[in-house]
């Protein structure tokens, strides 16, 4: 079992989570294959909205990718991002810079959010278990 953090905007995790599936680097397949069945993945969300100023620096979810392998979903007008399947958390939405000194990925690195801007790379068990844990013990946000 690996652990992952992917990144997308708050709007499009919440789609995601609403709907039982993760997309990542503008639905590109070769990212998620490079998950499987049982693994971990949080997702952290620079901003609220995809391409927008209003920034948000927050987990917003986290999950264990289901049985089965990347597929393509038609979202229309010629887009088919490919997609695996999630069983997301109860969770809460977390802000990440109260994180930053305990997490390996970010610890002592002014520049933590550059690893960031892959949109999808693996993380130490420790931190998923650390994000995990603040992201569950405070009350989730209940989606509409």
């Amino acid at each position: 079992m690996k652990h992952w953090i992917a990144v997308a905007s708050a709007q499009h995790v919440r789609i995601g989570r609403a709907h039982g599936f993760m997309q990542v680097c503008h639905g590109k397949g070769g990212p998620l294959r490079r998950i499987s069945p049982g693994d971990h993945v949080a997702y952290y969300s620079p901003t609220e909205t995809f391409g927008g100023k209003d920034r948000l620096q927050a987990f917003t979810a986290i999950g264990v990718v289901k049985p089965g392998v990347p597929y393509q979903a038609d979202m229309g007008g010629g887009f088919h991002p490919f997609r695996r399947d999630v069983a997301w958390s109860d969770a809460a939405e977390v802000p990440i810079r109260p994180l930053l000194e305990n997490l390996a990925f970010t610890r002592d690195n002014p520049n933590w959010g550059y690893k960031l801007r892959l949109g999808l790379f693996e993380i130490l068990g420790e931190d998923m278990e650390l994000i995990r844990h603040v992201a569950t013990s405070i009350r989730p946000l209940q989606l509409a």
